[in-house]
């Protein structure tokens, strides 16, 4: 399987509303819940009515698209990656994942996956 690496850097914010996001930029994740709203953006879209952000990520994206019915994707990656000690955080959409990890801990994330079988591609 084929695993992108992402370059630009991306920031994790918590929000109290949606004014002020760039939904022009190419990645853009968000999650609404009656409990927060928090998005997913590259670090120099962070949003001017952000009151908590985690900066310093860096993502894989998962070649896909995935089918609906494959089991145990982000679950192998995810042990493969705790087994390196290293912590991700998980986005999930329509047609793929992307796989967020710290950007000190990008080029460990690739070779572990590497080591592992996945190629990772640029």
């Amino acid at each position: 399987m084929d695993i992108q690496r992402l370059f630009p850097e991306f920031s994790v914010c918590k929000l109290l509303s949606l004014d002020s996001v760039d939904f022009t930029d190419n990645f853009v994740f968000l999650a609404k819940t009656d409990e927060e709203i928090s998005l997913v953006c590259k670090t120099e879209c962070v949003p001017e009515n952000a009151f908590a952000v985690e900066r310093g990520f860096s993502a894989f994206r998962i070649c896909g698209p995935l089918d609906f019915c494959l089991v145990g994707i982000i679950a192998r990656i995810s042990d493969i990656l705790a087994e390196g000690r290293i912590s991700v955080f998980i986005i999930s959409t329509f047609h793929t994942d992307y796989i967020l990890v710290k950007s000190a801990h990008q080029d460990q994330a690739a070779a572990i996956l590497q080591e592992a079988g996945y190629r990772i591609v640029e």
